[in-house]
């Protein structure tokens, strides 16, 4: 057989081989996507940013189990809220001379049981009273479970209602715990609440699989608007309309994970989740819709886009975008004087950036008088940590929680 009449043998046995072979590596090898784990293992670490400059992120306090937000309160402790469903106390949080820092290893009592942590369900957000100094009151939402029947079976999705509480803190037990407002029945999404200047309470919900985050009978994908004992204002923008829930203030809204409210000017802000990139940071204005789930900017988990045009006359235009996304999570404004270079500009915590686990960080925006952007940093990814909420202390520092397995308390200050 001449050397011509050998190649086509060859080039049958290389595809017949290639055949047998390719399914089996096709299938077999999975893509080993994301960063190993990283332990915070260092008492503080210092870093450069672009305005800034040098900043110390200290480790206040390890051990926390998901957080997902946190408080601190006037003592100078920080009351944190973990997913799977305790709330903790990190005591002397603020770094107070001549006291330490250090998790108390009893959770705080009288919480109720949560759903089971499953994708956005739990325990979430926390906020204390504008007079809480005076009458102790902490409000949190979470998911009250729903048990299914005996004998059936279990939904793919966990259900339950999302649900704000209240109940006045005293030590390390939470007393007269009550429920003030309650969603229907749904899946597990997180919330966020913050107050305003008025005294009313924002809360914000996730949007399930379907288009009831577009109908004002459903409580989901809003943001609600409540007075403080749970009841909704009578100047909410539907209230009085023939099947509306009165406690909605905007629709149109996929998971919300952030929300803050301006010190300064009473605007309210909420970082808002794309599917896959797209997401968002709104300016909640009465009555308004934001798209979800016809319009948005984002893409499917398998590439396709969501929608042809992202926004249509009647859509709002959120204040910023990530492409590809960051996961956003807590929001604040810094007004503080300890970091001048920081003032006025909105933080926005990220779990992960463009769909790749240990990327998160905190995000840094400048923003002029009128809230449109000038400029943006992204800050603390060398951490390699998911960055579940920030705030802003009564000594003008930031602090941040991370949502890990051994979550951290780290405050941020400027460094020597």
């Amino acid at each position: 057989m001449t050397e011509v009449q050998r190649r086509p043998v060859r080039r049958a046995a290389a595809c017949l081989i290639a055949a047998l072979y390719l399914p089996v590596t096709i299938t077999a090898q999975q893509p080993d996507i994301g960063i190993a784990p990283v332990q915070l293992t260092e008492p503080s670490y210092v870093f450069d940013t672009a305005e800034q400059h040098r900043i110390r992120v200290v480790v206040v306090a390890k051990g926390l189990d998901h957080p997902f937000a946190f408080a601190i309160l006037p003592s100078g402790d920080a009351l944190v809220a973990e997913r799977g469903g305790q709330l903790r106390l990190v005591h002397n949080a603020v770094g107070q001379p001549g006291r330490a820092s250090a998790l108390d290893p009893e959770p705080v009592a009288g919480v109720p049981q949560v759903v089971p942590p499953y994708r956005g369900g739990g325990l979430h957000d926390i906020a204390l009273h504008p007079g809480f100094e005076r009458n102790g009151l902490v409000y949190f939402t979470y998911n009250r479970p729903v048990e299914p029947p005996s004998g059936s079976t279990p939904p793919a999705r966990r259900q339950g209602y999302v649900s704000l509480m209240r109940g006045r803190l005293e030590g390390r037990t939470l007393k007269d715990v009550e429920e003030l407002f309650s969603g229907e029945l749904g899946g597990s999404f997180g919330s966020r609440i913050a107050f305003g200047r008025d005294g009313t309470i924002y809360m914000t919900t996730g949007a399930p699989f379907d288009d009831r985050a577009q109908r004002l009978d459903s409580v989901y994908g809003k943001v609600l608007r409540l007075r403080e004992d749970g009841s909704a204002p009578p100047d909410n923008p539907f209230v009085g309309r023939p099947g509306a829930r009165p406690e909605i203030y905007t629709l149109g809204h996929r998971d919300q994970l952030g929300l803050t409210v301006h010190p300064v000017t009473g605007a309210v802000l909420a970082a808002e989740h794309g599917p896959n990139g797209g997401d968002e940071v709104n300016l909640i204005l009465p009555g308004k819709n934001y798209g979800w789930p016809e319009y948005s900017y984002g893409r499917t988990y398998e590439g396709k886009r969501i929608s042809e045009v992202p926004i249509v006359e009647g859509i709002e235009q959120p204040l910023l975008i990530w492409i590809p996304s960051i996961a956003p999570t807590g929001l604040t404004f810094y007004t503080g004087d300890r970091f001048p270079a920081w003032k006025g500009n909105l933080f926005v915590g990220s779990a992960r950036r463009g769909e790749i686990p240990r990327t998160g960080g905190l995000e840094r925006v400048v923003l002029n008088d009128e809230l449109e952007e000038l400029r943006r940093e992204t800050l603390l990814t060398q951490l390699h940590q998911r960055i579940r909420d920030v705030r802003q202390g009564p000594d003008g520092l930031l602090y941040v929680v991370t949502d890990e397995d051994d979550g951290a308390l780290l405050r941020i200050e400027p460094a020597p």
